[in-house]
């Protein structure tokens, strides 16, 4: 991977390259930021760089074997950790039982998030996790030898899905690293890490994209996508290019969740405004159709309403420069964004947010999915 590969981010990339140029170069550092702001790629790129013989002021030289090896992520001093999920029969695993899949993913869309990583392992219905025996792996590879004369990368991504005993021998390994190491954190969530970790490494924050930069990549990315769809998609992303790229395919699961969405709001309106008590029954419905989807579906479809729920909150002010919403979403917006004001905003994102919590620690899905209903109804009135 290249600098001049990852989208915007130019200031941070500087500080980077002036960093290795220096040979001041953290031995620990993580990678804050929202998803789809690059921060895998840009770990790629740091960790190349550092390995080109023949790097200059800007980037590596892309050329030469070791940048060949690197841009295939094939070299001996490049190693990963990222969750994983433990197949049907099988007591442990490690992340190399997923190598094939995670570099081809890597290779395919270096811009990717959880649920793009668990489609490739084939494994939605199922939480991933990188788990104690990864340490030991971790301890095991960083002791080797390095094949050549630079440093030894360890890319962590998504830490914050370490189990606890794996977090403690990590935190351990990171106070007294082999020599010539450079662990490399990506995180979405740093906030769930150990303190004691968050303290022993550099944070490198990520800020958020220009619509500029996005609106130019989609383009790229798209020759035939015309400058207008790519100007609402930006804006609509909100800082994230991968959001933007996701906007930009119009995939089916947006329409399914927006679909949900209305079903949810439309139905706790009319049993809180008419006492139509059929629209309870197909609340029911609705909460047995969400139990059916797989968890990460169900994780993906709360943040969804999350953001709706925001969305609509913001539509009230009349605002559309701050308002990020598809044109179907605007159209629904007109008549149901009343009932979203300051006097239940906070309440409806706080319960869609403890059904997040409580999807994650495996509770019934049918059973929350519905109290979630029954909350709405009562917030909406």
């Amino acid at each position: 991977m290249l600098f001049k590969d990852i989208i915007g981010q130019d200031a941070v990339k500087a500080r980077l390259r002036q960093a290795v140029q220096d040979g001041r170069i953290s031995h620990a550092m993580l990678f804050t930021g929202a998803g789809g702001v690059g921060k895998l790629p840009l770990a790629l790129a740091l960790a190349q760089y550092m390995a080109c013989p023949n790097r200059t002021p800007e980037d590596s030289c892309g050329k030469c074997p070791t940048c060949l090896q690197y841009q295939k992520l094939q070299h001996p001093d490049l190693f990963f950790a990222y969750p994983v999920v433990k197949p049907e029969g099988k007591s442990e695993v490690v992340c190399d039982d997923y190598g094939k899949e995670w570099r081809q993913l890597i290779l395919e869309r270096p811009y990717f998030d959880l649920a793009d990583w668990y489609e490739a392992m084939g494994a939605s219905n199922k939480q991933g996790m990188i788990y104690e025996k990864e340490s030991s792996e971790i301890l095991r590879k960083l002791s080797l030898k390095a094949y050549g004369s630079g440093f030894k990368v360890m890319i962590i991504w998504l830490p914050e899905k370490m189990n606890e005993v794996c977090a403690n021998k990590l935190l351990k390994i990171i106070e007294e690293p082999p020599q010539k190491t450079v662990f490399i954190l990506v995180s979405e969530e740093h906030q769930r890490l150990l303190q004691t970790i968050l303290s022993r490494v550099q944070e490198v924050p990520l800020p958020r994209l220009s619509e500029d930069e996005i609106t130019a990549a989609l383009r790229a990315a798209d020759d035939e996508l015309s400058a207008s769809d790519a100007i609402d998609f930006a804006h609509m992303a909100n800082g994230s290019y991968l959001t933007a790229l996701k906007l930009m395919r119009a995939d089916e699961q947006n329409q399914q969740f927006f679909d949900w969405f209305v079903a949810l709001m439309r139905n706790a309106w009319s049993v809180g405004h008419r006492q139509d008590y059929d629209c309870l029954l197909e609340l029911r419905k609705w909460a047995a159709e969400m139990s059916a989807a797989g968890r990460e579906k169900q994780k993906a479809f709360l943040e969804y309403a999350q953001r709706q729920v925001r969305e609509y909150y913001v539509f009230n002010f009349g605002l559309p420069e701050i308002n990020y919403q598809t044109a179907a979403e605007r159209q629904f917006a007109v008549k149901f964004a009343p009932f979203i004001n300051e006097n239940n905003v906070q309440r409806l994102m706080d319960q869609l947010q403890l059904a997040q919590r409580q999807i994650e620690q495996n509770g019934s899905a049918r059973i929350i999915f519905f109290d979630l209903c029954l909350q709405t109804i009562v917030l909406i009135k």
